[in-house]
């Protein structure tokens, strides 16, 4: 191993990290010396364990070892690291010092289990912020520094695209971010401690894309929290995209049998959409766009309590015109547990956005879009806190930190949520069942209610047995 290795646990194989490879690239004279070694989540402990064992066993260890760490991977993260304790302690040499970074990270108490685990955390961005330390490490071996904060300096930040492996380029997502941060102040978002927002440099990062299209990415999925924040740089992106489609697609002969040559995936904020920017959307063929719409409540009074911009009728109108104008896959997010809202004001929300996703009488909803169901997250330092003793907000207390009850929203209807949730997203989102238009919450609240009396969980659950009971039992809902 070299003498920087830099690590996390994705959530997915095909989900590649770019934090860890703007971290190498913005390591100046010490790149050479980094590495990058990614697992993935579902990955036995021991097969995260064997380049470590190996390492000792060569009598090679890295002198640091960064590890990027979110709620998602936090709980295996610690898991890693007390056995990495176990395989060092029998290692000839000096123990690798271990950073830890990451949003998760950067706002846990000092006394919390992982940060007992490290040396040092960097908080905040971590690109510039990274490197110092290693530096002060390499040349002061035992420096006190135990928490290192530095704002982003965009400017002074190197593009990391080109870290991406082949490998990645051919069978995973390959993550890009053309702005990072957000304006709002949401309360269960840590953006809400800043609220700014920096973009990069458009000329390099189309500069960039060009190589990777190029290359042969077939999955661009953007960072980029508020994509359509700038209206006139977003259509930009978009007109860039569009082009290399359309000069792709004008190779094919017409006895090819077409095939998107790449996908773009957006995350935009509903009440933003311009006319010009909505036109532009409908350019795009089918299987070329994915777009990740955060309505997360429909309830003017919950959005103004939680700090959120909130423009109901407009966000459903949007919903509508890219349903029926565009061929995206639409992704439409909501947050069940929010500060006020109970469970028929979350269901009402959910009724009125499948309406607003499918056409009349077409059952559009079933072929293109998706509505993701969230269950709210008390993430460490996020405003949402303030709620707590007005909502008495109980959280679980380990990661990811999940609603558990409200003032208004009982423990058993959260567990019923994230039934429902899970069933939604088996059946509907994967498209083995279509529902009549209209109001179809509390009829699939229903099925969800007895699907888990029947099968007493959500999960490994064989498809053909679900079709079956659904057959059976449901008339309101059909199979495919």
């Amino acid at each position: 191993m070299k003498d920087i290795l830099l690590t996390t646990i994705n959530a997915k194989w095909i989900h590649p990290s770019l934090a860890l490879r703007l971290l190498k690239a913005n390591l100046g004279s010490l790149e050479e010396d980094c590495e990058i070694i990614e697992f993935a989540l579902r990955q036995p402990l021991a097969e995260k364990l064997e380049p470590f064992a190996n390492a000792c066993a060569s009598g090679v260890l890295p002198k640091i070892i960064g590890i990027s760490v979110s709620i998602w991977n936090h709980l295996a993260a610690i898991e890693l690291l007390k056995e990495l304790e176990k395989i060092f302690a029998d290692a000839a040499g000096a123990k690798p010092i271990i950073v830890l970074g990451g949003s998760e990270v950067s706002h846990l108490p000092p006394e919390a289990e992982i940060l007992q685990l490290a040396d040092h955390v960097v908080q905040g961005e971590g690109e510039i912020a990274f490197r110092e330390l290693c530096e002060n490490i390499l040349q002061r071996p035992h420096t006190e520094t135990r928490i290192a904060n530095r704002r982003f300096e965009g400017g002074l930040v190197k593009t990391a695209y080109h870290l991406y492996s082949d490998e990645d380029v051919s069978n995973k997502l390959i993550y890009v971010e053309a702005s990072r941060g957000c304006p709002f102040k949401c309360d269960f978002c840590l953006s809400a401690l800043e609220n700014t927002i920096y973009e990069f440099p458009l000329d390099q990062f189309l500069a960039d894309m060009e190589i990777l299209i190029q290359r042969g990415v077939k999955t661009f999925k953007f960072l980029d929290r508020s994509f359509n924040i700038n209206t006139e740089r977003a259509i930009k992106i978009i007109n860039f995209f569009l082009t290399k489609i359309e000069q792709i697609n004008s190779s094919v002969t017409p006895c090819e049998i077409f095939s998107p040559p790449f996908t773009v995936h957006f995350e935009m904020v509903p009440s933003l959409f311009s006319s010009e920017l909505l036109q532009a959307l409908t350019r795009f063929p089918p299987g070329t766009l994915r777009l990740e719409i955060g309505i997360q409540t429909l309830n003017p009074q919950v959005s103004a309590r939680i700090n959120r911009p909130s423009n109901p009728e407009k966000e459903l109108e949007v919903l509508r015109f890219l349903s029926e104008k565009t061929n995206a896959i639409i992704h439409a997010d909501l947050i069940a547990g929010l500060p006020g809202e109970d469970l028929a004001s979350f269901g009402s929300g959910f009724d009125r956005l499948w309406t607003a996703l499918a056409a009349p009488g077409d059952h559009k909803t079933n072929g293109r879009a998706e509505i993701q169901l969230g269950i709210l997250k008390k993430l460490p330092g996020a405003p949402i806190s303030r709620h707590n003793d007005e909502f008495r907000m109980r959280y679980n207390p380990l990661p990811p930190y999940d609603i558990e009850e409200t003032s208004v929203f009982s423990a058993n209807d959260i567990l019923r949520i994230k039934n429902f949730a899970r069933f939604w997203e088996l059946l509907v989102n994967r498209k083995y069942v279509k529902l009549e238009d209209g109001a179809v919450f509390d009829k699939f609240m229903r099925l969800s209610d007895r699907l888990f009396s029947r099968f007493g969980r959500n999960w490994g659950i064989d498809k053909e047995e679900l079709i079956i009971f659904i057959k059976n039992n449901d008339s309101c809902i059909v199979p495919f």
